[in-house]
Formats: C-alpha cells, structure tokens, sequence
C-alpha cells in the first residue's frame, strides 16, 4: 500500500488575507476527496468512501490529509507520522469555508491543531522535515497566490513532491522558478493550463517519442471562451462575467482572465516545454476565439494579434468553457492531435490535480 501524505494550500487562498487570492478549486479538492460533489450531499460519505476505497483496493493508495491551509490559517493534525483529517473532518471542513468562515472555527474539533502567520510556514517545513526520510510530502498548492512561493521552493529542498493548480509560482522569477523544477520528477502541474485535460503530458509523450513539435495552436482559457459564447448570444458583459465567477471558471480575481494575464501564464507553462512561441487571440467570422500559437523552431519570435479561423476547424467550433488544442508535429503533420474538452471549472480542475498526485505515487514508499 503506498501511503501518501497531503498538505492542501489554498482552500480558500493561502496565505494572504486579500479575497482575489482565495481559489474555489482549493475548496473542491477535499470535495473530491469527499464525494466528486460539493457538500453538503447525503450521500457524500458513500462516495468518499467509494473513491477511497477504490485507491486503496485497486491502485494500493492511500492519501493521507495531514494539513489544510486557507488565507489564514492552517489546521494540521497532531502527529504526521499516525494521523490525518478523516473523512468527517474535511467534510465538517468543506462546509466552514462554503459559508465563508475561519479554519480557526474547526480549533476544537476532531483533536487537530490550529496554526496562523508565520506558524504556518514552520509547521509545514517541521511536516517536510519529519516525513523526508520516512513516506515523504506532497504539497498540493490551488491557491492564486504568489505568496506560496518561496515555501515551495524551501519544501522542495527538502525532498517534497509539489502539485500545482496555481499557476503564479511558474510564472515567477527565473531563479525561483529554477528551484521549483530542479527536481522535475517530483512536481506536477497539469492544472495550470487545461484545467483537467492532458495537455503537458500529451506533449510530453510526443516530445519523449523522439517525434518533434513544430506547431502548436489552441484556446485554453475556459473562462475567456464562454464570456465570449455568451456575449455572441446577446446577454450583457457584466452579467455574464459575474456567472462565470460564480461557476468557478474565473481566477479569483476575473482581471487576470479579462486582462489576458492568466492566457499569459498558461503560455508561459507550456513555453517551458517546447521552448516555443507564443500568439494570443484570433477571430473566426464573427466569433472572437482566444489562441495561443508555438513554432517550435522559431524560440526568439513572439506574436500577438488577431487570426480568423475556419468556421468548420475545431477552433471554429469552439463553444462555451471549453479548451481545444492542436499539435503539429512529424507524425501529426498533415491531421493535428486535437485535445478538447471542459477548460474551466472547480471540480475538472480538482479532478486533474487528484491525477497529478496519483502520478507521483512511485515516489512514496510503502
């Protein structure tokens, strides 16, 4: 059985106290734990109990929640090496932050330890410290916050994997983005560009074929996707970015999709891999489609403008929250790999960071 012990960052944002830090996917990761549902649901302990179950009979995996972290606190069982948060403590959990309340509320329940301010940062080096020689630590970072950095980087010294949904500590300085990825096998994060489609280990799986990619070409912002749907069939800007916040497909604070920021960082992520560069937006008749475009063998040009697409190409049809992506390469030269699918959403993004951490389940011991 391989047991895997978690620190969850950014329920609710961590560790800033400004609200545009806070991150809906945070919360649904114990909702996934919990039932693929947000709670309360009647029969959410028949569905945490069938997802845990199913890890542990058919995969031999156990994750251990042994931390949870929002915007200010933390809340850590007593003893990492025996314990962690069971199933009627996450969903006790799940329902303080859906009302908007503290971690300090749950001080009392369930025999756990509260943490704030610099608190946080010692017990989770203290965590990484004590389990480094024994199962070891996945740090699962869904928060908005570029304040998770540097403990990242401290966690990762010490031999800690890393499983980002928050795409800020990627787009970083170079010298803390060195640090994040000098152990590239131990980090994961799938989530910071498609949500939860396999778009970095697709392109890696070509890249380690010995197949080159010459071309990349794809919307991958959900949220800028359906604004535009939405606005094309008449209802009013406002009201349509005030639904997206509310269905979970925004950041935290929607500026960073309308102002492009967040298309910049997912670009940034996927630069990383193919050395490539990078276009922004295109039009397809009436239809305003946001693009990112890599030449793989063109690393130094960047372009930015508007494009028009075919009506009947797969960026052409593209609809509501959806991502799509099309990979050009030696074998898929002439008919590009499409991958296509939900980009935007708490719970697709909460089931791609449960696959990034399943990924890495050679890395803990028995």
């Amino acid at each position: 059985m391989v047991n895997i012990p978690l620190l969850l960052m950014g329920c609710g944002g961590w560790p800033a106290s400004s609200s545009t830090t806070s991150s809906p996917a945070g919360t649904s990761i114990p909702n996934r734990f919990l039932a693929f549902f947000p709670p309360p649901c009647i029969q959410s302990a028949f569905y945490f109990t069938s997802l845990f179950l199913g890890l542990q009979m058919f995969q031999g995996v156990m994750l251990r929640v042994v931390g949870v972290c929002d915007s200010k606190s933390m809340v850590a069982v007593p003893d990492v090496l025996t314990s962690h948060l069971d199933d009627e403590f996450l969903l006790k959990l799940c329902k303080v932050k859906s009302s908007g309340s503290s971690l300090q509320e749950l001080g009392n329940f369930g025999g756990c330890q509260v943490f704030s301010g610099q608190e946080i940062a010692r017990k989770v080096m203290e965590f990484a410290a004590t389990l480094r020689k024994l199962s070891g630590l996945a740090l699962v970072d869904c928060s908005a916050s570029t304040q998770t950095v540097e403990l990242l980087g401290q966690a990762v010294n010490l031999d800690c994997c890393v499983v980002l949904a928050n795409k800020k500590p990627l787009t970083s300085s170079l010298n803390d983005y060195d640090k994040l990825v000098s152990q590239p096998r131990r980090i994961r994060h799938e989530s910071t560009v498609g949500a939860g489609l396999p778009v970095i280990s697709s392109i890696n799986r070509i890249l380690s074929s010995g197949d080159p990619i010459f071309r990349i070409i794809g919307s991958l912002s959900g949220t800028l996707g359906y604004v535009m749907s939405e606005v094309e069939g008449g209802r009013p800007f406002s009201e349509v970015v005030n639904t997206a916040k509310r269905l979970g497909y925004t950041e935290p604070d929607p500026r960073d999709d309308l102002g492009g920021m967040d298309v910049a960082r997912k670009g940034n992520n996927n630069f990383d891999h193919l050395h490539a560069s990078i276009g922004n937006y295109a039009k397809s008749g009436s239809i305003l489609v946001p693009i990112k475009t890599y030449n793989g063998y063109q690393f130094s040009r960047c372009e930015v403008g508007i494009q028009e697409v075919a009506k009947d190409s797969a960026l052409g049809r593209l609809k509501g929250s959806d991502n799509v992506l099309e990979i050009y390469s030696r074998c898929y030269s002439e008919q590009p790999l499409v991958i296509q699918g939900a980009g935007a959403g708490n719970d697709t993004t909460a089931a791609g960071v449960l696959a990034d951490i399943l990924d890495i389940q050679d890395l803990f011991r028995h």
